[in-house]
């Protein structure tokens, strides 16, 4: 959604009608994933994609009719055969199932306003959408602390999909189920719109430098924290998005971590890092995990405890940090340290 975002809201204020092309559901290989999103006009404008390139054109004709109807479809492309090559397929031999709706339907006038300021304020949130039945096109939105708006139809159905969607947002993942009401299955799509992921280290050391080149390789936002300037400075870390020579635990109020974000304590010095920790564990930050030996981990704990973390705030705290592979040169140090981020990121581990 946030490809689109933009253009969606550029065609709104020019008073354009809009249909919205996702992907909910897919077998086989596939250019664009679960969730992936093309937005059309009547005026051949286009925006985002959801196979690069080999239905688009059908998903466009298709739109045009529901832009008119005003009603959502689910439209089904798979392989086609040698007796019927005249049909819209997918040459990369799976099947896509892509959900288009109008933008003035009922229910997507009611979140749409709620869902735009999750997006621009980069907060995690989720929206289902039925996608089969006469229901096809309801939405409940719900976000982390539980709160929702919208309906799919029913309290019963909402019940059951609300308890799917939490355990979504936990593992950040878009998908869709197939739930029972009333002895009738209704299959649900969730769309989940996880904030940009960054990772925030504090401590400009050894270690920090490969494990910059590591989270950039894979897409992440990176930030580097640390008031020592000797050591936080651009010969030493080139392709850092942000290096800020501020206060750790101040810098990470302005930078307000959210679940998206994993934050590594690197310095080993306690002056910085305690303080970090303490600011990092009362956010909602995805992973914090420190630098630092087991035999320490209880002395850590009680100082942590005498600034005024929690138990419950310590339980989320990855110390020794990293995944225990053996990992003794920096570059593998920070191989690890990613690799428990991945592993949170993805619901193996505990947050």
């Amino acid at each position: 959604m946030r490809e689109v975002i933009g253009d969606i809201e550029t065609w709104q204020n020019e008073g354009k009608s809009i249909a919205l092309a996702t992907i909910v559901k897919k077998e086989g290989a596939s250019l664009r994933s679960l969730g992936a999103k093309m937005a059309v006009t009547p005026a051949h404008e286009i925006a985002g994609s959801v196979t690069g390139g080999c239905i688009e054109g059908a998903v466009y004709e298709e739109a045009q009719n529901v832009i008119n109807n005003h009603l959502p479809i689910l439209l089904h492309y798979g392989v086609t055969d040698d007796e019927t090559p005249w049909e819209i397929g997918l040459s990369c031999g799976g099947t896509l199932d892509v959900l288009l709706e109008p933008l003035d339907t009922l229910a997507w006038r009611e979140i749409f306003p709620a869902l735009k300021k999750c997006l621009h304020e980069n907060q995690l949130a989720t929206v289902a959408t039925v996608i089969s039945g006469p229901s096809i096109g309801n939405k409940l939105m719900l976000w982390p602390d539980g709160h929702t708006l919208g309906s799919l139809g029913s309290t019963a159905l909402n019940e059951q999909a609300i308890v799917w969607m939490q355990n979504q947002i936990t593992i950040q993942e878009t998908n869709w189920t197939s739930l029972k009401v009333a002895n009738e299955a209704v299959e649900v799509f969730v769309d989940v719109f996880v904030p940009a992921a960054r990772v925030i280290i504090v401590g400009a050391v050894h270690i920090a430098i490969p494990l910059i080149t590591l989270a950039k390789t894979l897409g992440y936002h990176t930030i580097v924290i640390d008031p020592r300037k000797a050591f936080a400075t651009r010969e030493r870390f080139p392709h850092v998005d942000e290096l800020i020579n501020e206060w750790p635990s101040t810098a990470l109020d302005k930078l307000q971590p959210d679940e998206s974000t994993y934050i590594a304590v690197l310095s080993h010095d306690e002056k910085i890092d305690a303080p970090a920790l303490q600011v990092a564990l009362a956010s909602p930050a995805r992973y914090v995990g420190a630098l630092g030996a087991r035999k320490t981990i209880p002395q850590r704990f009680a100082a942590l405890m005498e600034l005024g973390v929690t138990e419950e705030q310590l339980s989320h705290l990855h110390t020794p940090i990293g995944m225990n592979m053996g990992a003794i040169q920096p570059d593998e140090i920070a191989l690890s340290i990613l690799a428990e981020m991945i592993a949170t990121r993805r619901g193996m581990l505990k947050t």
